[in-house]
């Protein structure tokens, strides 16, 4: 184990130790403080869902709304892939990524879910990309990340179902896992009501105001719900920041296509990333395949995603799209003749302009505290933990100084 990997591992122990003294020494927790302390969270896609289970589990009483369903927006249509590869930019955010892993795995320990860990392989077409992949993963294990180049050969071995034809070299990230976003999601919330958290769907929220008494007042279409705090994570819909929030949060949402298959027999082991497309097979068998370059740019592609919609208008349509990332899929992964969508489905990507998340206060109002991020399922578990740290015990987690929302933004296109 690299002295890197050691550190980074340490520390995360260190903040469950300290989670474990908080849970003792703060009087809300152990019953002696004559109030509740009551946190409203905007948003139940993985990472408000994270969120209000680590509240829940250190006895605050939590509220998550959300306008449609569990997992409905951001988190249904990403492509799930949970880790610290060479995109996660720069060193301070591949850290954190890195610890985003280690805290899905104490996540799922803790909740037995069903998480699949097969690592990835990577490659490109290009032989100048390639020879950047090359020192981006030299730059990993400096990083403490046991990330390594293999051929073709030695890539095959892992993925006997899969063509590497022309890829020169291979980069593996052997720490990579996968997940399904909505039934993880589904699990977070059940096990935070489980301790006492209250979900409601359909709801949507209008505005919120200050109380004479300090309080906030969450405006919904539900009715009014008091709180002491109020977490945005409305993933992908900056207007909600802006208007909830009273921040104008600079992001990009950049949309992507996802296909779902039903369930197939055992193809692949781990994570592809190859050129054009990537691909994972759930626990279940189900397959899900996604664009790396987008789709066509025509302009009537164009014309259907005013709106930001999370479908495509007509069941032609998605069929189109699902039978071109299956082209794409087939150039590299060995399938079976017949294979049933299931779901084709658009993805819009939490994307701040600097491509970093955002985490902490509203600049105008303390009391309203952002959680939006590209990465959400890499990094739920660990945000998750050091949110609710920050909103049980009124600390500042270091961990999070980089991702505050009162940063100057500068543009980055790294996805």
């Amino acid at each position: 184990m690299s002295d890197q990997l050691a550190i980074r591992r340490r520390r995360f122990s260190q903040w469950l130790a300290a989670s474990s003294i908080s849970l003792l020494a703060n009087p809300a927790l152990s019953g002696s403080a004559p109030k509740q302390k009551h946190i409203v969270i905007v948003g139940a896609g993985i990472v408000g869902s994270s969120i209000a289970y680590h509240l829940a589990k250190w006895g605050v009483k939590v509220t998550l709304l959300d306008r449609n369903t569990v997992a409905s927006g951001a988190s249904h249509g990403t492509f799930a892939w949970i880790n610290a590869t060479w995109a996660k930019q720069p060193e301070h955010y591949h850290a954190f990524s890195q610890t985003g892993v280690d805290a899905w795995h104490e996540l799922q320990a803790e909740l037995d879910l069903p998480i699949k860990w097969g690592g990835s392989l990577e490659w490109f077409s290009s032989a100048s990309r390639q020879q950047q992949l090359a020192t981006d993963i030299i730059e990993q294990q400096k990083w403490g990340e046991p990330a390594q180049i293999i051929d073709a050969a030695e890539a095959l071995k892992r993925e006997p179902l899969v063509d590497f034809t022309g890829a020169s070299l291979v980069a593996e990230s052997p720490r990579d896992g996968a997940l399904d976003p909505v039934l993880i999601s589904t699990l977070l919330v059940s096990a935070a009501e489980t301790l006492g958290s209250k979900t409601i769907e359909a709801c949507d929220v209008v505005n919120i105001q200050n109380a004479p008494d300090g309080q906030k007042v969450v405006q919904t279409t539900c009715g009014d719900i008091t709180a002491d705090r109020v977490v945005l994570a409305t993933g992908a819909d900056s207007s909600s920041v802006a208007r909830l929030g009273r921040f104008e949060l600079p992001q990009r949402s950049t949309p992507g296509v996802i296909v779902i298959t039903d369930p197939l027999p055992p193809l692949l082991n781990g994570i592809l990333v190859a050129p054009g497309v990537h691909i994972h097979q759930r626990i279940d068998g189900r397959l899900v395949i996604g664009e790396q370059e987008g789709a066509p740019d025509t302009e009537a592609h164009r014309a259907r995603l005013m709106g930001r919609p999370t479908a495509f208008p007509t069941a032609d349509i998605s069929a189109e799209h699902a039978r071109r990332l299956l082209t794409l899929a087939r150039q590299y992964l060995q399938m079976p003749d017949k294979v049933v969508v299931n779901e084709v489905v658009i993805g819009w990507r939490p994307l701040p302009l600097d491509g970093l998340p955002v985490i902490g206060p509203s600049p105008e109002d303390s009391d309203t505290y952002i959680a939006v991020m590209h990465s959400g399922v890499s990094l739920a578990a660990v945000v998750g933990h050091l949110v609710a740290r920050e909103l049980v015990d009124g600390v500042d987690m270091a961990e999070l100084s980089p991702y505050r929302a009162d940063r100057v933004f500068a543009s980055a296109n790294r996805y």
